[in-house]
């Protein structure tokens, strides 16, 4: 994130750590272009922060600010998620932003899956073309769930045996959903067995568009299941990242439940119960 700032003959660029209780930025660089009077040419020094704070203490005050409202990294238990950690980023879901969370299986990027734009950002940014892909959301509990997918008998004690947890049930989407789901005619319906991101779906009144944090094949693991890595890594593209703690490493297993008997189309973490 980089923020320009005037004083007198001096602009400043600057990317650079911040620690407080619950929150981590990463220092990048700091460059310092100081405008010299009557010199003709410019000059860039290079400056180390010990020798600046003197002249700009106000400044990583009022930057902390701004990013700590731009571009975050917040707490939130599983056992009891703090209640303004949740306001923020239920406001940053309202407003169309792009949050990275915890579930019961991998770290994921999410937004209001009602929300078009925001879809349409997550689909970018993680190269998914809904046109051929299957977009999922993450629901609060089984009564939310008739809402967004025709569901049948069967299939919905299928659910109740192995929801909430690891799974993803591909079913018909309804006319509820917009349009960029009934591409496909199909939506995965997740209900994860993780409180934190279950509560936010509570608060925010509706579905959350979910798709898996996945990095390269010669990366570090970490920066798949440790949330300050992952905040490093995609903090410039998510409004907001929430830590509840290490995330894991086998996506949800995947069942198809649109034919007359459920098919296991991706083997993960889950175990299904018939």
């Amino acid at each position: 994130m980089s923020i320009n700032y005037q004083i007198d003959s001096v602009q400043i660029k600057q990317q650079f750590t911040i620690r407080n209780k619950n929150r981590l930025y990463y220092i990048r660089h700091i460059r310092v272009v100081v405008n010299l009077d009557n010199v003709v040419n410019r000059y860039l020094l290079h400056l180390s922060i010990n020798s600046l704070i003197d002249n700009i203490i106000k400044i990583i005050v009022l930057t902390s600010f701004l990013i700590y409202i731009c571009n975050m990294l917040v707490k939130l238990y599983e056992d009891s998620p703090n209640q303004r950690e949740i306001d923020k980023v239920i406001e940053v879901l309202r407003s169309g932003g792009i949050v990275i969370y915890p579930t019961d299986t991998l770290y994921a990027f999410g937004c209001d899956a009602m929300n078009v734009r925001a879809v349409e950002k997550i689909c970018a940014l993680k190269g998914i073309n809904p046109d051929r892909n299957n977009l999922s959301i993450i629901c609060y509990d089984l009564s939310d769930i008739s809402e967004y997918a025709r569901i049948n008998t069967a299939t919905f004690k299928l659910m109740r045996r192995n929801l909430p947890g690891p799974f993803t049930f591909i079913l018909n989407t309804t006319s509820t959903l917009p349009r960029i789901y009934k591409k496909k005619k199909t939506v995965g319906i997740r209900v994860p067995d993780n409180n934190i991101i279950r509560e936010l779906v509570n608060q925010l009144g509706s579905p959350i568009m979910t798709t898996s944090v996945k990095g390269d094949e010669d990366e570090d693991i970490e920066y798949r299941t440790n949330p300050e890595l992952i905040y490093e890594k995609w903090g410039n593209v998510a409004d907001i990242v929430v830590d509840g703690g290490d995330g894991g490493i086998e996506p949800s297993t995947v069942v198809d439940c649109t034919g007359d008997l459920p098919v296991i189309i991706r083997q993960g973490k889950g175990e299904l119960i018939y």
